[in-house]
């Protein structure tokens, strides 16, 4: 079991480290590292304290560590001892503010940072502007007593991506600092990237151990082919491949009895529209008149679970905690709005527990089959897909038979759900095993490099 240690500065320049006598018992141990400076130092075991490790002055001074009073992890490997992990956040999008200097995402990075103390780790903000070459220096933002502070600390063990949209994460310069942190540097990067819908389904269609979550989505090739689809499942989605947020999606509808074609969906100012027309041609000129289908999906359409006629699907987070498993931590209901394509909030969607809508029995049983596809795709998508993942929002749901289905897949889910009062635990969990995630990296990245770069 890992161990934490409060970091004390001693006040002179000595080259001299205290550690708890259990830590240093039976090791030779000639340098101390933080992120990526070391140095060579003497150690000794601390007198009275088993508790903590006290670096002099000058040891802080030449580390560039940041004396903020938090425990952190001691791992010791090849006759060093790293204390951390030190953390980077990678993100885009700051102001020259300290007030707001990620403008309004400050508060989630607030809240993320705020996460430090209980699980041992030293964590910070930063963007490509930041970063010192030539002195392998970058000047990250960090929560101290409540404020934000800016201070130079090395290059991190770990770097967790944030980038918020896909323009940033196709941004040339953005690329590149990535590319060097991680091939250069050797430091694990994790979350990287958004997912691209399809791109998931077709991967996640080659295991076969979750084929059945899968509902047929196809890119759009021609109006003969949802023809087709409309008459095998009475309803499709068409979404857009890189959407987010419920926008852009519409609900097709063909009507057997008056062969009338309908179309759900949201127009500008959210209002959500249902239209009917006479033919899908006629659908098509008038609803996408001005939309690419080429960067389409065809999705078949589910006939899910409802409440008071309402269409009720599920978020459900999952994370890598600190041993590196996969952990369900959020499950949210989410009933639709009315006349809306989508059960997003913007649409007039209500965020609910298991308990608001479903009796003791079915909020158990649903909650057991919810956890077990999420688990089982996260392993799948783990499995098929580059890079290092860490968490993941995934979007379910529940037919009529009580059969899961998989709408979407976020590397970067949302956090609405986390505004019901009663789901406010989770979103402290979500955030812990966000940084509880690096410290195992971390500990990989020192202990077993092999295993993260095989």
């Amino acid at each position: 079991m890992r161990k934490r240690y409060l970091i004390e500065v001693a006040p002179n320049d000595q080259m001299i480290v205290f550690c708890p006598k259990s830590l240093i018992k039976d090791k030779t141990i000639k340098r101390i590292a933080f992120g990526s400076k070391s140095m060579a130092v003497d150690f000794y075991p601390h007198p009275d304290r088993n508790d903590r490790i006290v670096i002099s002055n000058g040891i802080q001074k030449v580390l560039l560590f940041p004396n903020l009073h938090l425990p952190l992890h001691a791992f010791i490997e090849n006759e060093v001892l790293t204390i951390g992990p030190l953390v980077g956040i990678f993100t885009s999008g700051f102001t020259s503010t300290l007030v707001q200097p990620i403008g309004e995402r400050t508060l989630f990075f607030s809240k993320l940072l705020s996460v430090n103390k209980p699980v041992g780790a030293l964590t910070f903000v930063f963007g490509e502007q930041h970063i010192d070459w030539e002195q392998g220096i970058i000047e990250g933002y960090f929560i101290y007593q409540s404020k934000w502070q800016k201070y130079k600390v090395p290059f991190p063990n770990v770097i967790y991506d944030r980038l918020p949209n896909r323009r940033s994460e196709n941004n040339t310069k953005l690329k590149k600092v990535k590319e060097r942190l991680q091939k250069d540097y050797l430091i694990p990067w994790y979350n990287p990237g958004f997912f691209n819908k399809l791109d998931i389904y077709e991967r996640l269609l080659q295991v076969s151990s979750v084929e059945n979550y899968l509902p047929e989505t196809h890119p759009f090739i021609s109006f003969s082919h949802i023809e087709t689809m409309l008459s095998k499942y009475g309803h499709i989605y068409m979404k857009p491949k890189n959407g987010s947020l419920g926008l852009g999606i519409h609900q097709i509808i063909f009507d057997k009895r008056t062969n009338e074609y309908y179309c759900r969906y949201q127009e500008k100012g959210d209002v959500n529209r249902l239209r009917k027309f006479p033919s899908l041609e006629k659908l098509f000129e008038i609803v996408f008149a001005s939309q690419p289908l080429d960067r389409m999906v065809v999705q078949q359409g589910i006939h899910l679970l409802r409440i008071d006629q309402r269409a009720v699907d599920f978020r459900v987070h999952t994370n890598k905690d600190e041993d590196g498993n996969w952990r369900v931590s959020a499950i949210a209901a989410k009933v639709s709005g009315a006349g809306s394509v989508t059960t997003h909030k913007r649409s007039g969607g209500e965020i609910k527990t298991m308990e608001e809508i479903f009796s003791k029995e079915l909020s158990q049983e649903y909650t057991k089959k919810l956890e077990d596809a999420a688990l089982q795709l996260s392993e799948a998508l783990e499995q098929n897909t580059e890079g290092i993942i860490g968490e993941i929002g995934f979007d379910l749901g529940i037919d009529r038979n009580g059969d899961v289905w998989l709408f979407e897949a976020n590397s970067k889910p949302g956090r609405s759900i986390f505004s019901h009062p009663d789901l406010r635990a989770f979103d402290l969990l979500t955030r812990k095993l966000s940084i509880a995630f690096a410290v195992y990296l971390a500990e990989k990245a020192l202990l077993h490099p092999e295993e993260l770069y095989k």
